[in-house]
């Protein structure tokens, strides 16, 4: 079944603080047939996810400004601007601004469907100004109880 276009003028989209990071949805599974989802990630010195392994999708980083560090299976990559990475089901990887500046990327997730995770354990923003927060002990809480349900191991260090 065909869906219709989606145009996502710029600073538009829903806005998910995401435990530190913040997160634009420029386009969702209910916009693409369940295709893909794409985001324009945010990621403020320190932040990021730690290591864990996607069962049901593919996740794709664009660094559009800034710098990242990523770590896939064993492996660390500083990526600046311009570089592409692919995480292929199942690898473990994790991401981290362990720069002094934001950092900002587009992440893809295909087929779509985690980011109805972020909108359950994340607080949807609803005016630009607002920044993301450092997560709470109860956001990282809730990520480690809900992350399962969509196909998702994290992995804390011990």
């Amino acid at each position: 079944m065909m869906h219709p276009a989606t145009i996502r003028p710029a600073n538009e989209g829903t806005r998910v603080a995401v435990v530190g990071d913040l997160y634009r949805y420029l386009a969702t599974g209910n916009e693409t047939g369940g295709a893909y989802a794409m985001i324009d990630a945010l990621i403020p010195p320190g932040g990021g996810p730690p290591p864990h392994v996607h069962s049901r999708e593919e996740e794709s980083f664009f660094v559009l400004e800034g710098e990242i560090t990523f770590r896939l299976d064993g492996e660390v990559v500083v990526a600046g601007p311009n570089t592409f990475l692919n995480m292929p089901i199942g690898s473990l990887h994790s991401f981290r601004n362990e720069s002094g500046q934001p950092a900002r990327m587009l992440i893809t997730l295909a087929p779509a469907g985690l980011e109805k995770m972020f909108l359950e354990v994340g607080k949807v923003l609803t005016t630009e100004e607002e920044p993301p927060q450092p997560p709470t002990e109860e956001e990282i809480h809730k990520l480690l109880e809900v992350a399962p349900k969509y196909g998702v191991e994290i992995r804390l260090p011990h």
